[in-house]
């Protein structure tokens, strides 16, 4: 099935307004597969680390990171739905700490449509971030 979500950026050391991203993945795809999503959707250079965890805030103390060594073979389907309370979170770049909350929409799951490849962003609200530091600054 195909599902339907928004990827939202938090924070990040360039931050300069709002991104967020509405993208169709497949339930059965990893979170490897939803970081190269996001990579593109952002228009990132795919040379940091990254984390996946889930946790009430972004800030929050408790928080659940998804095993970093078996990060790639976790589905999207293993983690939704999420605990009551609880939002999965996208942290690429350690130094820079830019993050994202990840949420399902409420736009039903659906067979995949013929011929088109997934993950397709489908929606963008706001100019991609500035990954580095702007020459103007």
């Amino acid at each position: 099935m195909i599902w339907t979500l928004k990827v939202a950026l938090l924070a990040g050391r360039y931050a300069k307004s709002a991104c967020i991203r509405i993208i169709e993945i497949d339930s059965s795809a990893t979170l490897e597969d939803l970081h190269l999503a996001i990579q593109e959707a952002v228009d990132f250079d795919n040379d940091h680390l990254y984390e996946f965890f889930i946790a009430r805030t972004d800030r929050s103390r408790e928080k659940v990171r998804c095993d970093c060594d078996n990060e790639g073979g976790i589905m999207l389907a293993d983690l939704f739905p999420l605990p009551k309370g609880r939002k999965l979170f996208y942290n690429f770049d350690y130094g820079d700490s830019w993050v994202f909350e990840v949420s399902r929409t409420r736009k039903a799951p659906f067979a995949p449509v013929s011929g088109v490849a997934y993950p397709i962003v489908i929606e963008k609200i706001g100019e991609n971030p500035e990954q580095y530091l702007p020459a103007d600054w």
